[in-house]
């Protein structure tokens, strides 16, 4: 498998333009990542750009803490289905999991598991060890192919990509048979390399490019924008 297959390019900017989605789902299909991690209002732009590319367009669903309610959430993932996602990357309900809601944190997620292919982000950088555990836990319950570590705003920065490592670690352990998906401030081959040897299957990055392109000793030649956030 390439470097470039392990990755879920992402864009979460709000606000911009159509033309910015299109020009970024050319360089999906240059470098073929697995796929394409996009905002809701994005979803539909980026599908239609991508259609027989074989890359998956995957729709970020109530970052950064998973804070609306359920018939709001569901709504969003039916929406993602709608604009023609093949995945969605859910917010765990953060706060409910961390006031021990274990019952209503799972419940939430089989519902949605059941709309599209869902990838699970518990935040592990609000989490303890054992929290991250039993969340990869409920996550493996409720029906999702994979428990991710982060989204935007997760506690944890590019100073402790190896506690970050750590996390990925026990999600693999907890829920096995489930991918494992680790982001957040993965910019470098270095980065994903951590992170794949810890056990991730899959690398969420807005850095795709440059990480590719430095596996082949290849001078990055795009410029840098401010599109990392993930």
């Amino acid at each position: 498998m390439t470097i470039a297959k392990l990755i879920d390019q992402t864009f979460l900017k709000k606000g911009a333009k159509e033309e910015k989605i299109r020009e970024l789902c050319q360089e999906n299909r240059r470098y073929g990542f697995r796929g394409f991690c996009v905002l809701p209002e994005h979803t539909k732009i980026a599908k239609q750009c991508l259609q027989g590319s074989g890359i998956k367009v995957t729709t970020l669903i109530d970052e950064p803490t998973g804070k609306s309610s359920h018939k709001e959430r569901m709504a969003l993932v039916k929406d993602a289905k709608k604009a023609g996602s093949d995945e969605v990357d859910v917010v765990m309900k953060i706060d409910d999991f961390k006031n021990g809601k274990y019952k209503e944190v799972l419940d939430d997620l089989k519902e949605i598991c059941k709309i599209l292919p869902t990838k699970v982000i518990i935040g592990s950088g609000y989490l303890t060890d054992e929290e991250i555990k039993k969340a990869s836990e409920i996550v493996k319950t409720a029906g999702a192919i994979c428990v991710k570590t982060a989204t935007i705003n997760d506690p944890l920065d590019h100073s402790e990509l190896s506690e970050k490592a750590k996390h990925v670690k026990i999600m693999k352990e907890s829920a096995t048979g489930l991918l494992v998906k680790a982001a957040g401030s993965i910019r470098t081959m270095a980065d994903l390399e951590l992170m794949t040897k810890a056990g991730a299957d899959i690398i969420g990055t807005s850095s795709g490019v440059e990480i590719v392109n430095e596996a082949q000793g290849v001078e990055t030649d795009i410029k840098k924008d401010d599109r990392i956030v993930e």
